[in-house]
């Protein structure tokens, strides 16, 4: 009985010892994150046909926005650090003095995930008390999703555009945690500007150029420290990347 006993131990822990090994085997190989891998793909596939349609004309920009934001609402965060392989991103990951750091996840090829996405994409890293800048964008679409940290969000509407200023209206002024989720285009929410308030802060941001073709995108930047004028607007002063960083990264 006793030699029947001992087999029985020794069977028993080394079947947890395989089992362990084979534990550490999965997570090693990507097995387990193979698991969430399609349902990611869905989900980026989904933005990726919402890019097509806005640009196409098939959604207002306004109707990309909702519908975007809708989708980040709906994403399991968990799943998609793991999609990014955000550990692996971040690791020895050095914060800039200034502003942020932008780290550019590769996709891993996925059945049913278009190789070449509408959008570009890209993860911004920042330490606390730096920003995300003020600025605007022509001709774009980007959306801000939190994956790890808080910060202040600002959010302007920019009504008209003069030689030396901007006349923008705030519409959004709040703290944001994780999970959460703005957007900008031409016509909503253009101008922001997003502050790190924990230690260490991440944002996944996707964004759509040229959505009319035949002009141009890019980034305009200002100080909405400006001139407060009628009906809550800010004459916002236009100014260089440099400047704005030095004033607010």
């Amino acid at each position: 009985m006793t030699d029947i006993t001992r087999r029985s131990f020794n069977g028993s822990a080394l079947g947890s010892l395989l089992t362990l090994s084979l534990l550490e085997t999965l997570f090693d190989t990507d097995a387990f994150a193979a698991e969430v891998k399609p349902i990611t793909a869905k989900w980026l596939g989904e933005l990726h046909q919402a890019g097509l349609d806005v640009k196409g004309e098939k959604l207002t920009q306004v109707a990309w926005q909702d519908k975007v934001e809708e989708l980040y609402r709906q994403v399991n965060l968990p799943e998609l650090l793991k999609f990014i392989d955000f550990e692996k991103l971040t690791k020895n990951l050095e914060f800039r003095d200034q502003g942020e750091r932008s780290l550019r996840p590769m996709f891993p090829e996925v059945e049913g995930l278009p190789t070449d996405l509408v959008f570009g994409h890209q993860v911004f890293a920042l330490k606390k008390g730096r920003s995300v800048v003020p600025h605007g964008h022509d001709n774009m679409a980007t959306a801000f999703l939190v994956l790890q940290g808080d910060f202040h969000g600002r959010h302007y509407d920019r009504l008209e555009d003069e030689k030396d200023h901007i006349i923008v209206k705030p519409t959004i002024d709040r703290a944001f945690s994780v999970g959460e989720c703005s957007s900008v285009s031409d016509h909503k929410d253009n101008v922001h500007w997003f502050k790190a308030t924990s230690d260490t802060a991440f944002i996944f941001n996707i964004h759509v150029l040229n959505v009319v073709a035949g002009k141009p995108s890019g980034r305009v930047y200002m100080d909405p420290n400006g001139e407060a004028i009628s009906e809550g607007r800010i004459r916002a002063r236009r100014i260089k990347s440099a400047e704005a960083y030095k004033l607010y990264g």
